[in-house]
């Protein structure tokens, strides 16, 4: 069963009606590039069904969910060469998107990232985006 919300982005690219660089697809959870990434290879990881918050998710899609976070983390690690990742949500207050994502960011030491602010990047073009995402997709270890 899939849920769309009115006019949710990300619903829109769940149903592959928005451009998006799908990192993941699978039964409960899509990973995608987020269009303008706090570093190049930031991902965001949503449930398929639409939930406005973590409050909102049903118990039942929580371990789907922050198993494909912690699978996602080990490929932006693995395929990008980043030392670290910063994992975060946003729910009401700052989240930008009224569905749940989780942001895996990946870091290295030196970075600039200080704090909570995230300055934002764009990718080149659409090539360098697929390029960041098939390495992303290559590099995913394999789900239950």
């Amino acid at each position: 069963m899939q849920v769309t919300a009115v006019s949710c982005v990300f619903c829109e690219v769940v149903a592959e009606r928005a451009d998006a660089s799908k990192v993941l697809d699978e039964e409960h959870v899509v990973a995608f590039l987020d269009a303008s990434p706090v570093f190049k290879g930031h991902v965001l990881v949503v449930p398929r069904i639409h939930h406005d918050t973590l409050l909102d998710l049903p118990a039942d899609l929580l371990t789907p969910l922050f198993t494909t976070v912690q699978r996602v983390q080990r490929a932006v690690m693995g395929a990008l060469g980043a030392k670290g990742t910063f994992v975060a949500m946003n729910n009401v207050v700052s989240q930008s998107v009224p569905h749940l994502h989780v942001h895996v960011v990946p870091r290295t030491k030196g970075d600039g990232l200080r704090g909570f602010f995230w300055p934002r990047q764009h990718y080149d073009d659409a090539a360098e985006r697929a390029w960041y995402a098939a390495r992303l997709r290559e590099a995913l270890p394999p789900g239950d």
